[in-house]
């Protein structure tokens, strides 16, 4: 027999899915802003470098 009312985990599956996503997309944005740091820090180096 058919169970009748909510569907079995639908919410709990998009509250995860959602969650999961949120924590990706912070770990990239995290990763990006990193990336652009050590590419500005490495041509103020290079500047510095040229400057002498």
């Amino acid at each position: 027999m058919a169970k009748t009312g909510r569907d079995k985990n639908t919410k709990n599956k998009a509250k995860h899915s959602k969650l999961m996503n949120q924590k990706i997309n912070k770990k990239k944005a995290e990763e990006q802003l990193r990336k652009e740091r050590l590419k500005a820090i490495i041509a103020k180096a290079n500047q510095a470098k040229e400057n002498l």
